[in-house]
This record gives structure tokens, C-alpha cells and sequence, in this order.
């Protein structure tokens, strides 16, 4: 039977950014798959991470800069990322940005590894 989300759950992050997880482990107690609406301000940056799970973020505006090991991606509104499980990625947004983060298995704080 499907079932409604009538509203996401807000996961508290430092830094401005605001996560409002509409389906995951925190919102429906889904671990197969993660679904996030993220908003993050001007010069919001989180330290580099090597998640365990693949990572599709879909940018709806303003832009998310990747930095990876080849160096630094880019992504417009519009446009998409796929990153996957044991690339070492960082994430910013140096002119704020909204977007979509769907995570396969779904984000866990014990499953992002992200550094100090």
C-alpha cells in the first residue's frame, strides 16, 4: 500500500544548511534509499567524506560544488552529480544552493565517513 509522507522530517545540521528527509532512515525508517530536500546557504561547506552509498544530487537552484580527487565539479540548476559509494567527496556551496540528495542504501551518520 503506498504511503503518504505528509511532511519531511527536519535533520539538525550545523552550518545554516537545513534537511528535510521526506523518505530514509529518519523520516520513515527506510534504509534501502534516502530522499532529502537540502537548502544551504552562501560559503556553506562540510569536511570531505568517503560515504558508503551512491549518491544522485539534483540541483534546483543556485549551484553545489563537488570537489573529488580529480578536482572540483561544478553542478547548475538543472543539471545532476552521481557520486559514488567510496569516492572521496566534499561538498559546498559557495553561492547557496537548493537540492535534492537521493542516497542508495540511504544516508546514515555512521555510513557518510566524513572527516574531522
Amino acid at each position: 500500500m503506498p504511503q503518504l509522507v505528509e511532511s519531511p522530517v527536519r535533520v539538525p545540521v550545523p552550518g545554516g544548511k537545513q534537511i528535510d528527509e521526506h523518505v530514509g532512515r529518519a523520516s520513515t525508517g527506510t534504509d534501502a534509499v534516502s530522499v532529502a530536500h537540502m537548502r544551504s546557504p552562501a560559503g556553506w561547506e562540510e569536511p570531505a567524506q568517503t560515504p558508503e552509498f551512491d549518491e544522485v544530487t539534483l540541483v534546483l537552484a543556485g549551484a553545489v560544488h563537488v570537489e573529488h580527487d580529480g578536482g572540483v565539479l561544478v553542478v547548475a540548476a538543472g543539471q545532476s552529480v552521481l557520486t559514488r559509494a567510496g569516492e572521496r567527496v566534499r561538498y559546498t556551496t559557495p553561492d547557496g544552493a537548493e537540492y535534492v540528495a537521493v542516497c542508495v542504501p540511504a544516508f546514515a551518520p555512521d555510513t557518510v565517513h566524513r572527516e574531522d
